[in-house]
């Protein structure tokens, strides 16, 4: 099947306004809404359950509280996570139209190409990431196979990565390519088996680290407890923390909210998906964590690694596989999907939706992200950077959406390209959202990325959402919304 011969999305009849320059089908609002709560709870269950959310909950206990205050911090923090993943998602299965198309309305219809391609860049580091991420575990099982066979690829390096490093990364590359090709139906059927599976896994490790440990577990890693002022920043830290962690998926829900027959099913399949899957998985992650220390004599934090120590040869192809293909889940999902929805906003008449993930696949090879990945002070910066990036982002969009905007956008008109178009502005641009937008990402980032600022680092998705909304509704409230529901029906 050929690139311009891919099954459109079905959409809504094409207003006679609608430009070129903004328009295509599959940016166009969807009518085919077809996940149920199933999916989205599958969904979450393929995104975290990942090599990155597993290490992410398990360092949380390292920071100075033991498992009681953990999980507390885990449990607030995932409720607020998954009431404001609802404002994102809602407001796309109100419109129908991915996250790009959204930003119109607040940024103007050319101006939505700044929030697109701040999301597009942080995915296209996190894709070529999570490839490399993947792609070890492909290594391990070829090793564990056929060692003397390709033993020999992994002395030479080429840009830092040995053949067989190579050859595995290139294999993820191709397979993840092959899954979207046929659209978001494919990345639904694929999700609903996926996330279920590195479930199975993962209970199986535990169950098999608790009984190596003898049963002794304990959920208390941190070798120093916090008290008084120090415990109470440690708490809200790790709440912070956490939210921080999902500020990608925060901004651009919408892509998969479109796809939600009514907002009820978004609100259970995220509640079911977030609260209650996202604190299971910790308790697992914690559990198998803290046997490694028993049973090891170290804490592992990485699932694979463990994985690698047992003694049979089928465990350990089973597990790698299946983490090799949770991760090209959470890969598609997390990344693949917001970045052909955004390279296809800056070009729709010659971009679709696969090839603007083509596009993101082959610039997430350039920055080499093994070396990315092998870093801890380049991770240590982008994380940092984010929540610098993301968090007034969202902070925009949400306060235009359901502040100013009180839940109503006219969809026909985030389609129409000229002059007196409702959401062109000056030039394409709404200067109000530049203005909120700016200051507040200044001053996130300082807090994320200058040592100086290093206590605030945890907070500076929040500090940023928080002042861009502070500053936007201000200077947009003169704007604010009228039209009836009856102008607004996607």
């Amino acid at each position: 099947m050929s690139i311009s011969s891919l099954p459109e999305t079905p959409t809504i009849g094409v207003p006679t306004a609608t430009s070129t320059r903004l328009y295509n089908a599959d940016l166009a609002p969807v009518t085919k809404r077809n996940w149920g709560v199933y999916n989205f709870f599958a969904m979450w269950m393929q995104d975290i359950h990942s090599i990155t959310v597993y290490t992410f909950a398990a360092s949380l206990f390292f920071m100075g509280l033991n498992g009681g205050q953990v999980f507390i911090a885990l449990t607030v923090s995932v409720v607020i996570i998954w009431a404001l993943m609802n404002l994102s998602g809602i407001a796309g299965q109100r419109t129908g139209v991915p996250f790009p198309v959204l930003a119109r309305s607040s940024f103007g219809i050319w101006g939505a190409n700044i929030p697109a391609l701040i999301r597009a860049a942080i995915a296209v580091i996190y894709y070529g990431i999570l490839t490399y991420l993947g792609s070890t575990g492909l290594q391990i099982a070829a090793l564990r196979v056929a060692h003397d066979a390709v033993e020999p690829l992994t002395h030479p390096t080429l840009l830092g990565l040995h053949v067989l490093g190579w050859i595995c990364f290139a294999v993820m590359w191709a397979i993840q390519l092959l899954v979207v090709r046929h659209g978001m139906d494919a990345v639904r059927r694929f999700q609903d088996w996926a996330g279920p599976a590195v479930w199975v896994v993962m209970f199986a490790l535990a169950v098999w680290m608790v009984i190596k440990a003898g049963g002794n577990v304990s959920f208390d890693l941190s070798p120093d407890q916090a008290h008084g002022w120090d415990l109470t920043y440690e708490m809200f830290a790790a709440i912070a923390l956490n939210v921080s962690f999902f500020a990608t998926f925060l901004v651009n829900f919408a892509d998969f909210g479109r796809l939600a027959p009514n907002e009820k099913t978004i609100t259970r399949g995220n509640f079911f998906g977030l609260p209650v899957n996202f604190v299971m998985f910790a308790i697992v992650a914690v559990t198998v964590t803290s046997a490694s220390i028993v049973v090891f004599g170290e804490a592992i934090t990485d699932p694979v690694k463990l994985i690698e120590k047992t003694d049979s040869t089928a465990v350990i192809l089973f597990g790698a596989l299946v983490f090799t293909i949770a991760t090209i889940g959470i890969n598609i999902v997390a990344d693949f999907i917001s970045c052909a929805y955004d390279f296809s906003n800056m070009a729709p008449k010659q971009v679709n939706f696969f090839r603007g993930g083509l596009i993101a696949a082959v610039l997430s090879v350039l920055p080499l992200p093994w070396h990315l990945y092998n870093n801890p002070e380049s991770i240590a910066y982008f994380v940092g950077g984010l929540g610098a990036f993301l968090g007034p982002l969202f902070g925009v969009l949400m306060s235009d959406y359901w502040i100013i905007r009180r839940g109503r956008v006219d969809v026909a008109e985030l389609f129409r390209a000229d002059p007196e178009g409702k959401y062109y502005y000056t030039r394409g641009v709404n200067p109000r959202a530049l203005i909120a937008l700016i200051p507040a990402t200044a001053v996130a980032a300082v807090l994320a990325l200058v040592p100086a600022f290093g206590a605030w680092a945890p907070f500076s998705w929040a500090i940023g959402a928080i002042l861009a909304t502070a500053l936007y509704v201000p200077i947009a409230w003169s704007t604010r919304e009228t039209e009836t529901p009856a102008e607004v029906t996607a």
